[in-house]
């Protein structure tokens, strides 16, 4: 093989195509070569082929060999594709740089040989979902081959794979030389196919025709060990950003990692095939927030393997087995990766107060459409659930094209995450999308999940069901019998639920009957239409679409995350029934009144808490840390020990009946929590440390043989020490600990020549040698591999812990919801003297294509249909946006039928001095107010003509009787408005006024004219009006 062919050349293929838009919906193509004679350019001696992809994303890295002999593992086949007939200085028509080229047994070598370029992961995409349209797909393809020739030196090197022995060593952005004589004995070579007729000419390359569509191949020995196995995991999870664990960092590759670099604002770079970038270990729950936050599905991918077992296992020269651990959304944020917690002293000082930086609420919400076409009528069914803290609702009813009634729901539930079909209706799609782009944050919209449309297909979801409930452990767990008297549209988003969070381990929140909850008759509540809701601004306002300034803003002065979901669901859905309205009146104002001593030491209790709730039910998931885990514990440990102490006082001076139940009932309930945190050690709890949790392995038989063996190869290390000392004529000689080798005996360099042959040599510096024995070797690993064993052994008996735990997990959130409706009830009493406005008014939604009056309408149309006798109806100017005649027209109509028909109990905002005749006709059910004023100048007209407009002072105040006018010149004034605006305006407002005032005048004078009968009245009428 002459030299000059073993110089370095490259093919560059572009990457990111590798992971790339594996999420869609839409297919992608394989990846092809597209014959256009036009997309392939050969100049300064470089030939050049492009798919015509110009994304300007980094290429893949190709090395190829070449060598006399047979090529062993080269996809290739002999053809006349590869067309060179003769060796020439250079290819380029201008003549290129240097005189040197392939040699011509070099070029006789590569005759008959055409290689294609394709991505095995991509085409094993491509068997599964049978895309057949190759060549109409092709030009979407991302790879481009860039064979260089000419400057004197051609080369074609190869990439050989890795042997991965250790972990640190997969991070490492190492660019080894390759032997070339090993080069092409390990992987072929992959060559575009280069034809011509005659040769090439024109520095341009064509191909055979006859090849143009055959799909693109290349070796997976192309890839390292490492990048084969993140393909195989991303073909599983193809619409998930993989954080992938090596070593001390999570490393994310090909288009995922161009992703995550652009969210993370972290540097993404070419690591042998793929474009990387990457994230320490110890910021993951950081970096996880922030993808998902960005709407992304993010999964934690996790070696599982140790080193010292691997090293004594059959396959200790195999690559570090990895598997996804877990998987995370903006509703599933459960688990010990994303979920950290701050130090037990931090909470205790008010540092922190909330242990997961959550929204208040993180609910799944799954929505389903069925069509009956006999009714012609559209059920909608919703099951929501918040697996962060286990609260379930469910729901199914009748809507109409507005999606009013869903969108009432959504705003409840206030979901970040849904779960939709494929075949979703536009009607939804369009609600949801105004829905997401109300939040003036991009962090807060809500993230759609769309499933294949089979899963909400009744017959799929009731098997899903009937399997999930048929195998549910739970001892309280709903029976298949109640989950079958679900309405159909429930099932059908009930059984897509179980599939989803089967996905992430967190499908046992729905196995007992205790969370589930009806949506619409859910403790009696008000039922608030979304235009209430929306209107009277109760969960967020209309300016930016945040809380503040909402009812729920000015009420919530609650202590602790879980009082506030609590204070959430209290203010949409306010109670109807008196009893209960009762209880809560008393308790608010005992709060506010009582001297008692009691309620004070509650108040301190309720403060610095960290969010139980979610914390009870991360422990319920089996997700939750040893750190999380003893503060949750020792937090409901606490507040039982306290609560205890304060019984005696809570039943000599609380009257109120709700605060003494809520009080009294809560300690027993928390009594559990004291057991298990006896057994922890806290130390080792807090550090993380399950090795040493436990401080009683009475319980632990599994570990305390494992800790028993231990101790023995310890005993057989020291006593060791005894020959060492013997040997080494040093009787006070101990082992050292280096770097983390321990059992290391220290040798100055002057002794070496005692030390025994046999012995290994570990470690040295310029005064001192450290060696481990034959005896230490064996015993140092044997103890390595009990250590993590011990490991393995501790986080079995870790999750068996927190499954005893979860036994309890309903008694605990019962507890929890005690503390959570005292913290609303003191909120409520704090808050009970402060003045509180609410603006009301409608508005247009233009993402749903409607203007003001036909949301105004609709809005009205619905209160109509569902209002009751005992309903409270507020409208507010009905009849704006068109013709006075038309607005009066409704506005005098819809009036009439609620005082009428449904004489509910009716607030009529109006400037339509029409509609106050309805006094008159209903005298014992309508009564007009108006705001009361005081004039302080009326209209003045100046010498010049210019009218001045009154100028007036709201005083705010509901006076009984009519308006005699309009004023709203006046408030023009005060928003400032030109005065020669206002001038023109006044003048036109008087010859309006003087216009309409003289037509009444005519009509009156008219209808007394009509009603004379006699030649003496009309006489009369006449020298009167003359």
């Amino acid at each position: 093989m002459p030299k000059s062919v073993k110089k370095p050349c490259t093919t560059q293929t572009s990457i990111s195509r590798y992971f790339g838009g594996l999420s869609s919906s839409s297919s992608r193509p394989q990846c092809g070569i597209k014959p256009n004679p036009a997309e392939h350019r050969l100049s300064r001696g470089k030939l050049k082929l492009s798919s015509g992809d110009e994304d300007g994303l980094p290429s893949k890295r190709t090395k190829l060999a070449v060598k006399d002999q047979q090529m062993g593992d080269v996809q290739c086949e002999p053809g006349p594709s590869l067309s060179v007939k003769e060796a020439k200085p250079t290819l380029s028509q201008g003549g290129g740089r240097g005189g040197g080229g392939l040699c011509s047994s070099t070029l006789e070598k590569l005759k008959g040989f055409s290689c294609l370029m394709a991505d095995p992961f991509l085409r094993a995409i491509k068997d599964e979902t049978k895309m057949d349209d190759r060549s109409s797909k092709s030009s979407n393809s991302r790879s481009s081959v860039s064979p260089s020739f000419g400057d004197s030196h051609q080369q074609i090197s190869n990439t050989l794979p890795r042997t991965e022995k250790e972990r640190d060593y997969e991070t490492q952005n190492h660019e080894e030389e390759e032997d070339p004589e090993l080069a092409v004995t390990n992987q072929g070579f992959c060559l575009s196919k280069i034809t011509k007729s005659g040769g090439m000419e024109g520095g341009k390359a064509a191909e055979s025709p006859s090849d143009s569509s055959a799909p693109c191949r290349r070796s997976r020995s192309t890839y390292t060990p490492l990048e084969q196995q993140v393909m195989e995991l991303k073909q599983q999870h193809r619409d998930v950003l993989l954080a992938v664990e090596c070593g001390y960092k999570y490393r994310f590759f090909g288009e995922d990692a161009e992703i995550a670099a652009k969210e993370l604002n972290i540097t993404c770079h070419l690591d042998h095939n793929f474009m990387t970038c990457s994230i320490p270990t110890h910021r993951l729950f950081v970096h996880v927030r922030r993808l998902v936050s960005h709407g992304h599905k993010v999964g934690v991918v996790k070696q599982t393997e140790t080193s010292a077992l691997k090293a004594s296992g059959t396959n200790r020269n195999a690559l570090f087995s990895r598997q996804l651990s877990a998987l995370y959304t903006k509703s599933t944020l459960v688990g010990e990766d994303v979920n950290p917690v701050c130090r037990v002293a931090d909470v205790e000082e008010g540092g922190c107060a909330d242990v997961v930086s959550d929204p208040p609420d993180s609910f799944l919400l799954c929505i389903s459409e069925n069509w009956d076409k006999v009714k012609k009528q559209l059920s909608v069914g919703v099951v929501a659930v918040q697996p962060s803290t286990g609260d379930v609702f469910l729901d199914c009813f009748p809507d109409g094209p507005s999606r009013s009634e869903l969108e009432s729901r959504i705003l409840r539930i206030n979901p970040v995450e849904v779960l939709v079909p494929s075949d979703l209706s536009d009607q939804t799609s369009k609600l949801l999308l105004s829905i997401a782009n109300a939040s003036a944050q991009t962090d807060d919209r809500i993230r759609v999940e769309r499933r294949d449309s089979a899963e909400f297909e009744f017959t799929s979801a009731m098997n899903t069901v009937v399997k999930f409930y048929c195998h549910t452990p739970e001892k309280d767990s709903r029976s298949l019998s109640s989950v079958a008297s679900f309405d159909s549209p429930v099932i059908c988003c009930l059984g897509p639920l179980i599939q989803y969070l089967q996905e992430f381990n967190l499908e046992r929140v729905l196995g007992n009957e205790s969370s589930f909850r009806h949506l619409s008759s859910e403790s009696g509540g008000m039922k608030l239409s979304a235009a209430t809701l929306r209107n009277l601004e109760i969960l967020s306002n209309q300016t930016d679409g945040s809380v503040r300034g909402s009812l729920l803003w000015v009420l919530d002065h609650v202590r602790t995350p879980f009082g506030r979901r609590l204070l959430r669901k209290w203010v949409s859905q306010p109670l109807t029934e008196p009893q209960r309205i009762a209880e809560r009146q008393d308790a608010v104002q005992e709060m506010m009144e009582s001297d008692s001593i009691t309620l004070n030491p509650i108040r301190a209790l309720l403060s610095h808490l960290p969010d139980l709730e979610r914390g009870i039910c991360s422990i319920y998931h089996g997700k939750s840390s040893t750190q999380e885990f003893f503060l949750i514990c020792s937090s409901l440990s606490r507040l039982g020990l306290e609560l205890q102490a304060l019984l005696p006082a809570v039943q000599a001076q609380i009257r109120s009946s709700l605060l003494r139940s809520l009080l009294l009932d809560t300690p027993d309930l928390l009594a559990p929590a004291h057991g298990f945190l006896k057994v922890l050690n806290e130390k080792a709890a807090k550090s993380g440390n399950k090795t040493e949790l436990f401080s009683d392995l009475s319980g632990f038989p599994t570990l305390q043989e494992r800790m028993s063996q231990i101790q023995s190869v310890l005993a057989e290390i020291q006593a060791h020490r005894k020959e060492v000392r013997l040997v080494l004529k040093a009787p006070a000689l101990d082992y050292v600990t280096v770097s983390g080798q321990e059992f290391l005996i220290e040798v100055k360099n002057l002794l070496s020549a005692i030390v025994p042959p046999d012995w290994v040599k570990i470690s040295s510096t310029k005064t001192v040698s450290r060696y481990h024995s034959p005896l230490l070797v064996e015993r140092y690993k044997k103890l390595q591999q009990l250590r993590e064993q011990l490991l393995l052994d501790c986080q079995r008996e870790w999750t068996r812990f927190l499954d005893q735990f979860g036994e309890h997990y309903h008694t605990m959130k019962r507890a929890i919801s005690h503390l959570a409706t005292t913290d609303c009830l003191l909120s409520l009493a704090e808050v009970a003297k402060e003045g509180n406005y609410c603006r009301m008014g409608a508005s247009d939604n233009i993402f749903k294509g409607r203007s003001t009056f036909m949301e105004e309408l609709t809005e009205a149309s619905e209160i109509i249909s569902q209002a009751t006798e005992r309903s409270l109806v507020i409208l507010d100017e009905l009849g704006r946006g068109t013709s006075t005649h038309d607005g009066i027209a409704i506005a005098y109509a819809t009036l009439e039928y609620f005082i009428r028909d449904v004489k509910s109990f009716t607030l009529f905002v109006t400037h339509y001095p029409p509609l106050c005749e309805l006094e008159q006709v209903f005298p014992q059910h309508v009564s007009n107010f108006h705001m009361a004023f005081l004039l302080n100048e009326p209209d003045v007209t100046t010498d010049d003509g210019e009218v001045q407009p009154e100028f007036i002072t709201f005083l705010y105040q509901l006076t009984e009787g009519a308006a005699g006018r309009s004023y709203g010149l006046n408030v023009a004034r005060l928003a400032d408005v030109p005065d020669p605006i206002l001038h023109t305006a006044s003048r036109k407002a008087r010859e309006l006024e003087s216009l309409v005032n003289a037509r009444r005048k005519y009509k009156k004078l008219l209808s007394v004219l009509w009603s004379i009968c006699d030649k003496s009245s009309l006489e009369k009428w006449l020298q009167s009006n003359s």
